[in-house]
């Protein structure tokens, strides 16, 4: 694989391909990002892993490498000529053009036989939160999710209480995974150059998650909490019994003028299991 972007862009000009912006396609050319992200990952022969939106194939190609196999989901169907060219020499690799929030993964990974499942992807910016929802939501079993978002983010993703990136989707990601930054990215790497830099995230399966009595009605609070960031509690949470959440905040030795940005993941947990006591 060539990775200069010369060499990249010949290879788009035999193939006709034009890098469209409604799918944003920003591919990497800098084989340095691409060996750091693999080996930053801990990919071995047991894994199989799921990278959406391969592109032209340069971070493919390396997975298949140090993987037992890769499953790549590809929305552009024009890329079809130029990525199997890229990968003509490679044999356990399956590409599925098609957009992946609509594919049926779970029916697509029965006919691997694998140890660890792992994702690891350049995410187009646009659609990063809706990816990792679907992992959670459709119970899909991934040990380790390894992706590069941009910074801005990525920040939230992994943001901790009282820093001004911390929402309800802090939480909500960290109530699944262990979250960490493993890698800065300068957007001159990509082809086209983006507006904004990347950072490569480690999300790796929580073995131990807190207890929820009533996994709704957590994710609910949550959410309502940060309705109006700026507001308290109180003013968030008018339609909930503020007179037992209050109890719960003073166990934690707060009270309800507590902002939600103020509150780390086991006190809403704490407060939502309560309520849930009373309803």
């Amino acid at each position: 694989m060539e990775y200069s972007p010369v060499k990249f862009k010949e290879k788009m000009e035999k193939y006709n391909f034009n890098l469209k912006k409604m799918y944003g396609q920003n591919f990497i050319i800098d084989e340095n990002i691409i060996n750091n992200i693999i080996t930053l990952s801990n990919i071995d022969e047991d894994t199989l892993v799921i990278e959406i939106g391969p592109g032209a194939g340069s971070l493919t190609y390396k997975l298949s490498k140090f993987s037992k196999n890769v499953l790549c989901y590809e929305i552009d169907e024009t890329l079809k000529e130029l990525l199997l060219d890229n990968l003509k020499d490679i044999s356990n690799v399956d590409i599925k053009f098609c957009d992946f929030l609509k594919a049926d993964v779970m029916s697509d990974i029965k006919k691997y036989n694998y140890e660890k499942l792992y994702v690891v992807a350049n995410l187009p910016y646009y659609i990063t939160t809706p990816i990792i929802i679907k992992f959670i939501e459709e119970e899909i079993p991934v040990d380790k999710i390894v992706v590069m978002v941009q910074k801005e983010v990525g920040d939230r993703f992994k943001a901790k209480p009282n820093s001004k990136e911390y929402n309800s989707l802090s939480i909500y990601l960290n109530y699944y995974f262990d979250i960490k930054k493993i890698l800065d990215v300068s957007r001159n790497v990509f082809i086209p150059k983006p507006n904004v830099d990347s950072i490569v995230l480690e999300l790796t399966k929580k073995e131990n998650r807190f207890k929820l009595n009533n996994s709704k009605l957590f994710f609910k609070l949550v959410k309502d909490s940060f309705n109006q960031k700026r507001k308290t509690l109180k003013n968030n949470l008018k339609d909930y019994n503020l007179d037992i959440i209050e109890e719960v905040l003073k166990k934690y030795n707060y009270d309800l003028n507590v902002r939600a940005e103020q509150l780390s993941i086991d006190v809403f947990v704490a407060i939502a299991n309560h309520l849930n006591d009373f309803k």
